[in-house]
């Protein structure tokens, strides 16, 4: 039974794209076409050395937006207001799941390598706003993004979590082995389990996995 291994639980970190909405909303392929534009317009290249990159950027620096940081300097603050910039209208509210982190005991967070304006938007867009006690961007890990240690040991010090009583949900099984060598249970959240020392748990559905919690 899960609920055993999450009573010393304080506090609950959560995901924000592909935890908190399902991935059939497909909202990360709108952001992923205005970055692959705005790569495009700051480096002066065609779409597909733009995928290129980003796919390097990634795979090196963890994001597009830190790649172009080590590597060109660029300005974070425009670059998550515009790659940002996108419909909502595909997110539905979802009392139920909303439900299921209200009744979490402790404090409940939102850590994204998004932004924070945009994660309020989504969670706004979810009917999920009440139930968090904080929203975290990678502007609050001074831009170093997930799956860098660094980035957690940023955001969890400005929250003042303690790692040893805290639980961590995401859809990125790399975005887990970090908090979990910081001493958080973990949870991976979507249709692949993957046999890893770092990841605790798995669910397909996060709202009756919660549930099971309460």
């Amino acid at each position: 039974m899960e609920k055993q291994f999450f009573a010393h639980v304080r506090t609950w970190v959560f995901d924000l794209d592909n935890t908190l909405y399902p991935p059939a909303a497909r909202l990360f392929d709108q952001i992923e076409v205005r970055m692959t534009d705005w790569v495009m317009q700051a480096l002066s290249v065609d779409r597909a050395e733009a995928d290129r990159l980003r796919l390097h950027y990634w795979q090196t620096h963890g994001t597009t937006l830190a790649g172009l940081m080590a590597e060109h300097g660029v300005d974070p603050h425009p670059y998550l207001v515009d790659v940002h910039d996108i419909s909502f209208d595909v997110l539905q509210p979802d009392p139920a799941l909303a439900a299921a982190i209200a009744a979490l005991p402790g404090r409940r967070i939102v850590y994204t390598n998004g932004s924070a304006p945009y994660a309020r938007k989504v969670l706004a867009a979810r009917g999920l706003t009440a139930v968090f006690d904080a929203v975290y961007g990678v502007e609050h890990a001074d831009f170093h993004p997930k799956p860098a240690p660094l980035a957690y040991q940023t955001v969890f010090g400005r929250d003042g979590l303690d790692p040893a009583t805290a639980a961590m949900f995401e859809d990125d099984p790399r975005n887990l082995a970090a908090p979990h060598a910081m001493g958080l249970r973990t949870v991976l959240v979507g249709p692949d389990a993957h046999d890893a020392a770092h990841i605790q748990h798995h669910t397909t559905d996060l709202t009756a996995f919660l549930a099971a919690l309460a």
